[in-house]
This record gives C-alpha cells, structure tokens and sequence, in this order.
C-alpha cells in the first residue's frame, strides 16, 4: 500500500491501512489467547490427572495385605476423589496344572475426581492358597516296638 502526500507535506497513514493493521494485530492476538487458553486447560488436566493418579495410588497403597485381602467391594472417599475397589477371584484353566501356593485375585480401583475425570486401574494380587498349603502334620509316633 502506497502513503499519499499532502500538498502541505505531512507524511501519515490512510485511513484504511490503519484499519489494516489494526485487523492483523487483532487476529495475532486472537491466536496468541487462543494458543494460551488451549495450554492453560492442558496444564489444568494434566493437574487433574496426576490428583487422581495420586489419589489412586494412596489407596491402593492402603489395601490390606495380601493374608488379609477379602473379596467383594469397599468404597469411600480420599480428598474428594470417590472410590470403588472390587476384588475377586480370576478364573484360571486348571488344565493338569499343579495346585499352585498362590490365588490370583483382580482388584479393580475405580475412581472419580472431583471435576468428573475418571481413572480405573486393575492389578493382581497373589494370596495364599489355603487348600494347596499343606496344614500341620501329626507328629511321628515311630514304629511299635512290642514287649
């Protein structure tokens, strides 16, 4: 775009190539806030993601051990994050297999942050197997001797 020159020599802009620039400098900025909104609600999930993930971990962490581990469900709430553990068996073939020491049993942790975001972690853990470990054995009387 070319400047005109007045006959009295001042040197300025149009009317419309201010107009111009104007209108690019508002669509720069437009997509600078766009790009800034954008990681600023990355940086919000990613927050949200690693409470959960944190949350997840405390309670998991506060399972008992695995002697005293029982099946079925408990529930409650860490820091606003509502939980839900199940555990149960996992049916596994016993296709000639040796009775094993250990059981698996899933434990499945669902839980829900305050802001709707949900995690669900599922991990094994192995419990004594009460049938395959062999109980106490009598004591050894030792042959009769007759007299």
């Amino acid at each position: 775009m070319s400047r005109r020159r007045r006959s009295d020599g001042e040197r300025g802009f149009t009317l419309i190539e201010a107009l111009v620039a104007l209108a690019i400098i508002a669509a720069v900025l437009g997509s600078i806030g766009a790009v800034i909104g954008t990681a600023v609600q990355g940086i919000r999930t990613i927050e949200q993601r690693l409470a959960l993930s944190g949350a997840a971990e405390t309670v998991l962490a506060g399972l008992p051990a695995r002697n005293a581990l029982q099946l079925g469900r408990q529930n409650g709430v860490l820091a606003n994050h509502r939980w839900r553990v199940d555990v149960a068996p996992i049916d596994i073939p016993a296709d000639d297999t040796p009775p094993s020491r250990f059981v698996p049993l899933a434990v499945n942790m669902r839980m829900q942050g305050p802001g709707g975001a949900q995690i669900q972690v599922t991990t094994v853990r192995l419990v004594p197997n009460v049938a395959a470990e062999p109980g106490p054995q009598p004591a050894a009387s030792g042959p009769k001797v007759a007299q």
